[in-house]
């Protein structure tokens, strides 16, 4: 069976050339539906129509849609990488990742005119301005501002300071020049030699060469003190003080470490999360992560290789070095791609990662409390993988046995559904074959009485069986299920308390499931909701409303002679079987006498 979709686009991917390139899909209405970019062109699109590939629904669809193959070749992998990048950004595909970052960021401006401005704005403009950033950290952004206009005092008016219009006294001080947060160059009050001198420096700070800066200052405090401006001296302290105490804020890596991008990625179900790091003289300057939703279950590597394209076009980024946790085996050109096993650069990988991961989680928790539905899916969806699962587990029985020193045998099976507890479905045995510890032999009975009852009310049978303990009460509950014939409608597995293990039958291995994930923390609530309903019943049990409905209602026995006997032969199938004299020796003639008439009355 062929899977192209025509005739025309069977030869289109037939004839695709072997060079790297960007490929787009579009439907019978000449819309695009997914770009890709790719090594080999015929190799990246004919896997889409090769059979057996074992193609996921979502591109199985894209797949019957497609009605024509548009390619662009270029030089190299990496052109190819930009190019979609730049194609994907333009017309967004239905079926293309969805990168969600569309905020606009603020810019700090150096103006293009005479004695130039310095402020923020969140769009560029064509009028010859310098522009920094953007900065993801609108107050950090306000905090750089701040310091710079403290150490440099700039002015804020929009005043025309053209040379004709100063020497015609157009325009008088303002505020600013009263309180010192300008030096008046609108009445010539400062030069224009000194000005620039100072947004000089500001263009260092604002590149990241702060260590440019303080040098700067500190040669000029000399200069001062040799002059003996001991006041100019003073201010310029001042200064230098405020620079270094906001270097001092700033995280500072390692100061070989020029310019680099430092990118991480860490993926969730659907979601992936890049972190990026932009890296200046071994100060952290920039700091920013997006989110990504998936749209055909794309490999990890092209999703960050996409973010990292994306991302240093959106802070216009130069840098030649990129750190990243995977290995690029394409030439980026001038672009050195670095993947560190060990010192700082890899330190620096491990910061990106764990920004990530924080971003993550906290937006993790948000798109769960807006979807619970979706979060339930994903959860179960989750749980069969990791539990290698055949079916979805919907529904779960988990089964724990509890007794004291053999005493009350009890066994509960707790129900969840969809994650979650159905406390309404909970069962609670008391346990009737077994007279001593055993709890093999427990397991057995409660697994058989649970699921011929299910199977005689034709009730729905979980999908997932839980067996609170080792491998010896796993195989007690197979042999049931199997004696059932279940074995092939439900599947079963066990949680061993040491380890917190999880086995399934007829495997001497344990499931390798990470400790932390949430697969896991729902079968330890099973087992924990479990072995807590089946203690309260093996204390209901114990209680004095237990001991009056078996021995205390015998006339002449009362709840210390119960608690007496039970102590002594464990169960109450086993005082009745005991020989009189026995009972006799224990609790007195009489007491005897009436116990064995009470059970032989009730034979």
């Amino acid at each position: 069976m062929s899977l192209y979709p025509t005739q025309q686009v069977e030869e289109i991917v037939k004839s695709l050339p072997e060079l790297p390139g960007v490929y787009r899909y579009y439907d019978e209405t000449n819309t695009i539906l997914y770009i890709g970019k790719a090594k080999s062109l015929k190799k990246r699109v004919l896997s889409y129509f090769a059979e057996n590939r074992g193609h996921t629904g979502r591109i199985r669809v894209l797949v019957s849609k497609i009605r024509r193959i548009e390619f662009s070749v270029v030089n190299s992998e990496f052109e190819a990488l930009l190019l979609e990048n730049s194609l994907i950004k333009k017309h967004q595909p239905k079926y293309n990742v969805n990168l969600k970052d569309g905020k606009t960021y603020p810019f700090i401006t150096i103006k293009n005119e005479r004695f130039p401005r310095v402020f923020y704005m969140r769009n560029r403009n064509n009028d010859g301005s310098e522009y920094y950033g953007p900065y993801s950290s609108v107050s950090r952004m306000k905090v750089i501002l701040d310091v710079i206009r403290k150490l440099f005092p700039l002015r804020s008016c929009s005043f025309d300071l053209h040379q004709e219009n100063i020497n015609a006294k157009k325009y008088k001080v303002c505020l600013d020049y009263q309180i010192g947060l300008c030096k008046g160059p609108c009445e010539a009050k400062y030069s224009q030699t000194e000005y620039d001198e100072n947004v000089e420096q500001i263009r260092k700070i604002l590149k990241g060469h702060s260590n440019m800066v303080i040098q700067f200052l500190k040669e000029k405090m000399q200069s001062a003190i040799e002059n003996l401006a001991f006041e100019d001296a003073a201010q310029l302290k001042e200064k230098l003080d405020l620079l270094e105490n906001f270097m001092e804020r700033s995280t500072v890596v390692r100061s070989k470490i020029h310019d680099v991008d430092v990118f991480s990625i860490y993926t969730y179900n659907k979601y992936a999360f890049v972190n990026y790091l932009k890296v200046v003289n071994g100060t952290i300057v920039q700091t920013h992560t997006v989110e990504m939703k998936k749209g055909l279950d794309e490999d990890e590597n092209d999703l960050l290789l996409y973010a990292v394209a994306n991302i240093r076009e959106k802070f216009n980024s130069n840098s030649t070095e990129i750190i990243l946790p995977i290995e690029v085996d394409f030439d980026g050109g001038n672009i050195m791609f670095v993947q560190p096993k060990i010192g700082d650069k890899k330190k620096l990988l491990e910061l990106s990662l764990k920004n990530a991961i924080a971003y993550a989680q906290q937006k993790l928790k948000v798109l769960e409390t807006k979807n619970p539905k979706q979060r339930q899916e994903e959860l179960l969806k989750r749980m069969q993988n990791d539990f290698n699962l055949k079916r979805l587990p919907r529904h779960i029985e988990c089964f724990d046995n509890s007794h004291m020193q053999g005493s009350f045998p009890v066994s509960s099976c707790v129900v969840f559904k969809d994650g979650k507890p159905s406390k309404s479905e909970y069962r609670k045995f008391n346990v009737k074959t077994v007279d001593q510890i055993d709890d093999f032999a427990t397991m057995e009975e409660v697994v058989e009485r649970r699921y011929t009852r299910l199977i005689k009310d034709e009730a729905p049978l979980p999908q997932l069986v839980v067996i609170d303990g080792g491998k010896g009460q796993l195989s007690s509950a197979v042999k049931i299920l199997t004696k059932l014939n279940l074995m092939n409608q439900l599947e079963v597995v066990g949680i061993a308390k040491r380890l917190e293990e999880i086995y399934k039958p007829d495997d001497p291995y344990p499931l390798h499931v990470d400790k932390t994930s949430d697969s896991l923390k729902v079968i330890q609530h099973l087992r924990n909701e479990a072995h807590r309903f089946a203690i309260s019943h093996h204390r209901d049990r114990r209680s004095k409303g237990n001991f009056k409905s078996e021995l205390t209602e015998i006339e002449g026995i009362g709840e210390k002679t119960a608690k007496e006997l039970l102590t002594k032969y464990r169960s109450i199938k086993k005082i009745k079987d005991a020989k009189i004299d026995e009972l006799a020796a224990i609790i007195g003639r009489t007491k005897a006498n009436a116990i064995k008439a009470y059970f032989e009355g009730n034979n």
